[in-house]
């Protein structure tokens, strides 16, 4: 069995890894294509933790100022795990990564209405693979602009 940490006060602080996901390369690629309308970028989580590390940090605060100069914006919270562990387990923990994010925008001054939470577990991989990059990928929370 996996041991879950009280989140309460802790959802702002953690670890900071000397292993960051850079995306700066997929990002200058995703401006320059009109067609790929991506406003918000996702975050990502250690193994086993919904801790924001403080690279989420950053990643919240940016997708916080385009939710100010959008005020109309509805969005979606779609919290994610990898395959290890069990569908129940993932579905608890990618709930967990989806409220630290949302709270986390909240505390910056989004109205909690326009902001909504759902949990896919591992059901919804970005990378098919079973090794530490594709886990790595798949250990996230994604925002979707709600129609």
């Amino acid at each position: 069995s996996v041991k879950i940490e009280k989140a309460d006060d802790t959802l702002t602080t953690g670890s900071v890894t000397e292993e960051k996901i850079s995306l700066a390369g997929e990002a200058t690629e995703e401006a320059n294509n009109p067609r790929k309308e991506i406003y918000l970028d996702p975050v990502y989580f250690d193994f086993d933790s919904y801790i924001l590390r403080a690279d989420a940090r950053d990643t919240l605060t940016r997708n916080f100022r385009w939710l100010s100069e959008n005020k109309l914006t509805r969005v979606i919270i779609e919290g994610h795990a990898d395959e290890r562990g069990s569908d129940e387990y993932n579905l608890a923990l990618a709930e967990k990564r989806a409220i630290a994010a949302k709270r986390y925008i909240e505390t910056l001054g989004v109205n909690p209405d326009r902001l909504q939470t759902i949990s896919y577990g591992e059901n919804k991989p970005t990378m098919t693979g079973h090794d530490e990059t594709s886990w790595a990928k798949n250990r996230r929370v994604e925002f979707v602009i709600a129609e």
